[in-house]
């Protein structure tokens, strides 16, 4: 199934980067360039990444100019984590690019590669969940919380695997039917965002 090759790699990902633990170190990707499962690692990298730059950028103390080149730094990982996913809703068009659609075919509410982009987010809450449950030097109420919230996360990555699954399925057979809309960010392009184009 799909859905357990993206949780493989994202739990790949996610495992590689805290052995360094740092938001600046490159980790090496271990697949075929341009493959899927190069593609999957990559984008699970940005997600890690940037989870620790939000971590970060939260701490009360920073410094105000370093909180802006780390939120700039944010806004160019949502770019990019952007322009990855609509590279994967690519994956999925081409593969199922000679599908003969069904005339009372469906489409979804989201694409594959956006319910993917999701996969990965849940693989990352998870893992932080799981450091929650097993820290030493908390309180058992904190720990038990924790616990519980990591059992609907569980259940959620479940639910969303057999989803994802199903709606490839759909799409394999016909019964449903996926268009790739670009995002069209406004607030990064100079064209597009008022502040930027106003600017004198």
């Amino acid at each position: 199934m799909f859905s357990q090759l993206c949780t493989t790699i994202f739990n790949e990902s996610i495992s590689k980067y805290h052995v360094v633990d740092d938001v600046d170190v490159e980790i090496h990707n271990p697949y075929t360039v341009k493959s899927i499962e190069y593609y999957l690692f990559l984008k699970n990298g940005i997600d890690t990444v940037q989870w620790h730059l939000e971590d970060i950028i939260r701490n009360p103390d920073i410094d105000p100019v370093e909180a802006l080149k780390l939120k700039r730094r944010i806004d160019h990982s949502n770019q990019d984590r952007t322009d990855l996913v609509e590279l994967i809703d690519s994956y999925f068009m081409d593969r199922y690019r000679d599908v003969e659609v069904q005339a009372s075919a469906t489409i979804n509410t989201e694409s594959p590669a956006w319910a993917v982009d999701r996969l990965s987010i849940l693989a990352l809450k998870i893992y932080h969940m799981q450091q929650e449950v097993d820290r030493t030097d908390t309180s058992t109420e904190h720990i038990a919380q924790c616990r519980q919230k990591l059992a609907v996360l569980l259940e959620q990555q479940k639910d969303l695997s057999v989803a994802i699954d199903t709606l490839l399925d759909d799409i394999a057979n016909g019964s449903k039917y996926m268009k790739v809309y670009k995002q069209m960010k406004m607030y990064n392009d100079p064209a597009l965002n008022p502040v930027l184009y106003g600017k004198k």
